[in-house]
């Protein structure tokens, strides 16, 4: 026993050295799985448009123990758990169950690199979910609330000043018996409710900046009517005159286009001569460098980022709205994503393996997903910006508080009546929903793949329904807005959307206003024996065969009516669920562990190259 201790202080005093660990659990895995260790984890650079050159990533082997909420910091841990996975997942190496009253620590140790003297050391969460207490060398950093979005704390003043340091960080997540927005995560798993997601999640690094000022943040808005890109670079210390921001715009990395200096917290509008539109068909992104000066001209910041010209919007085609990209009309067509990993649940074993995932939806001939009530790594919209691919962003669905037969009960409203009235909550349970709202808009602004805002999906906790559409509408007037996908609809938002998962599609109505798009069809199982998260029992579809001849056949005969709505009754865009099998699910595209796709990819490109193809 004192041998393993040793071991242990070792591997947290020093950088993390190559441990026995293995996955948990006996479930099915993804081929990837086997090629994660403590040492390669997550080493990606997680913030692709706001990149610095010096970070350091704190992902690998930390020490972790559950204990019931009220109690203190554990004298001793209990093991070591893989970070970024989350406590319930295989890949963690911990593989348990994490209730509502228990509290999830973890511990490491960190040196910070000798070159970073004299600077600013910021330490950035991606995402934990969901409240999150942060303590460096025994002293309270800060905490945070929500599940799905970045946080960061200057740690300078709590460093030691030699040696290294100790980060010590709790967890607590209600999961499905609180109010926050939790997306599909169940305690009890059945249906389409899926593992919980508890803890660290995401990457977590240290960067380090200039004592005196650094880049916080940059908005950036393209304009193709204009010919313009709209940038506002902004300082960790707000409206100083004194700093000043180098913003040069570059193509294919080398050729730069355009340059101008703007003052920090000001905004630049930089023309862009013969702009190189963005598409799926031809992804341009435009590279830009800003370079952040002080009065005496010292540089203390240069950060790299990108942007693509692009526009969605509203047009008329044919007597009926339609969605338009670039000022044309384009159908948009791809499947419900749901970003769920057999071995990793909320987080992909490895940025290749999320990369794969965009990679063969694209390959299979869609231009665009629809991220089903997940906001992913920011690398995941990168890949997207990059490969050219439409997405719909779905917000997390919540939980409200019910009142039923004179007693309070959490429940997950799935189903508001179309002609009834949305659900009234509580401030609290309406301020959790709006701050992450807001949080993932303003996070993944400057992305030009997503397209598509979807506040709400099939009245699920859906509440203010207009007022919630409008705030979005305000807060990004550049993107169309989905202000509730299928059953519940309002007079609000730019779509008309439903959902239909009977043999025989059902045709949206058509409005003047709106476009008419369906949010979700299909829904086809087919299990694949050896392939299955429960390979004896609870394994379903909409409709359910048991070859991959019959899955093809009634794909096409599903997919055809698509056609024919797209042709003659004004639907300007369609989903089909799904990607891959979830848990249960066997509705996938591909089977949940990726390793087989069900329909051949140049099959599908095939199929679904009729509704791109170029009218005269």
């Amino acid at each position: 026993m004192k041998a393993k201790l040793t071991i242990v202080i070792l591997i947290f005093s020093l950088p993390l050295i190559a441990q026995n660990r293995a996955p948990a659990g006996n479930r099915i895995k993804t081929r990837w799985a086997a090629t994660v260790t403590p040492e390669n984890v997550w080493k990606e650079y997680p913030r692709p448009q706001f990149e610095r050159s010096d970070w350091m990533s704190l992902n690998g082997l930390w020490k972790y123990a559950i204990l019931k909420d009220n109690q203190g910091e554990p004298k001793k841990f209990q093991g070591n758990i893989l970070v970024p996975f989350c406590v319930e997942s295989s890949l963690s190496g911990v593989g348990r169950s994490f209730l509502p009253g228990d509290r999830l620590w973890y511990k490491r140790r960190f040196t910070i690199p000798a070159g970073w003297k004299g600077k600013n050391v910021i330490l950035n969460f991606e995402a934990v979910d969901y409240s999150t207490t942060v303590y460096v060398n025994g002293l309270l950093v800060g905490s945070h609330k929500g599940g799905y979005d970045r946080f960061s704390f200057d740690i300078t003043k709590y460093l030691s000043k030699k040696g290294s340091n100790e980060l010590v960080v709790t967890v607590t997540d209600p999961t499905n018996t609180g109010s926050q927005p939790r997306g599909k995560q169940q305690l009890s798993q059945e249906g389409i409710w899926y593992t919980p997601v508890s803890g660290i999640w995401q990457t977590v690094w240290l960067e380090a900046v200039s004592h005196e000022a650094y880049l916080q943040e940059v908005k950036t808005t393209p304009n193709i009517d204009t010919k313009t890109v709209s940038v506002i670079p902004m300082l960790n210390k707000p409206l100083k005159p004194e700093y000043s921001v180098q913003v040069a715009i570059s193509l294919g990395g080398k050729e730069v286009v355009a340059k101008q200096e703007v003052k920090a917290d000001r905004e630049a509008v930089i023309t862009i001569e013969n702009p190189k539109l963005w598409s799926p068909d031809q992804p341009v992104l435009y590279h830009m460098d800003l370079t952040l000066t002080n009065r005496a001209g010292e540089v203390l910041d240069r950060v790299k980022s990108y942007f693509g010209m692009r526009k969605i919007s509203l047009g008329d085609k044919d007597g009926n709205k339609y969605l338009f990209l670039n000022n044309k009309p384009l159908f948009q067509y791809g499947p419900l994503d749901q970003g769920w990993w057999p071995d990793g649940l909320y987080t992909p074993p490895s940025d290749e393996a999320m990369k794969y995932d965009i990679e063969v939806t694209k390959e299979m001939g869609f231009n665009m997903i629809r991220k089903h009530i997940k906001v992913e790594p920011a690398r995941w919209y990168y890949y997207c910006d990059k490969l050219g691919m439409l997405v719909w962003q779905d917000m997390p669905s919540g939980m409200v508080v019910m009142q039923e037969e004179g007693k309070e009960r959490p429940v997950h409203v799935q189903h508001v009546s179309p002609r009834g009235r949305d659900l009234q909550v509580r401030t609290a349970h309406a301020e959790d929903y709006e701050h992450e709202l807001r949080r993932m808009i303003d996070l993944h602004y400057n992305s030009p793949s997503i397209v598509v805002w979807v506040p709400f999906n099939e009245g699920w906790g859906q509440y203010a329904t207009c007022r919630i559409a409008s705030m979005v509408r305000k807060i990004d007037p550049t993107r169309l807005v989905d202000a509730v996908t299928g059953w519940a609809l309002r007079p609000c938002g730019d779509m008309y959307d439903i959902h239909t998962y009977q043999k025989e599609v059902h045709v949206p109505p058509v409005s003047i206003d709106r476009a008419s798009v369906i949010g979700e069809f299909g829904g086809i199982g087919y299990p694949v024996k050896g392939h299955l998260w429960n390979p004896d029992t609870g394994n379903w579809g909409y409709q359910t065969y048991h070859s991959a001849d019959d899955l093809l056949k009634n794909y096409i005969a599903k997919f055809n009516q698509i056609v024919e709505m797209e042709k003659t009754k004004g639907l300007s865009a369609a989903v089909y669920t799904q990607t891959t099998d979830v848990e249960g699910e066997v509705n996938g595209l591909m089977t949940y562990d990726r390793k087989v796709i069900k329909i051949p990819v140049d099959t599908l490109k095939k199929i679904h190259s009729v509704l791109f193809e170029k009218k005269e």
